[in-house]
């Protein structure tokens, strides 16, 4: 079981990650659902995208690795997408929702 602290570490690191067509970080999107790193170092990320034919959808993975590769306790990062529950709007943060200008 992940601490607050290593959940905090790699959501942190995760909002480094920019949705390339949005401008906004994955984790203020609220595409990022569920973060755990096991024992043996293995950080596994469940996530969605805003819409299932993103074409970004592996660079957006690429630079989730990336990311977490900077943490020192993540040997290895597996993404998981997912397509349930749905994204949407609602699942934005306040500052996501202001930055877009959605209401």
């Amino acid at each position: 079981m992940i601490d607050q602290d290593m959940k905090d570490s790699i959501m942190g690191a995760l909002e480094n990650v920019i949705d390339p067509e949005l401008g906004i970080d994955i984790v203020n999107l609220g595409l990022v659902y569920d973060v755990d790193l096991d024992d043996a170092g293995v950080a596994t990320v469940t996530m969605t995208l805003t819409s299932m034919g993103c074409p970004l959808g592996p660079v957006i993975v690429d630079q989730v690795k990336t990311a977490l590769s900077d943490l020192p306790e993540v040997k290895e990062t597996e993404v998981n997408i997912v397509w349930q529950p749905a994204w949407s709007k609602d699942m934005m943060s306040r500052y996501a929702k202001m930055a877009l200008g959605v209401r």
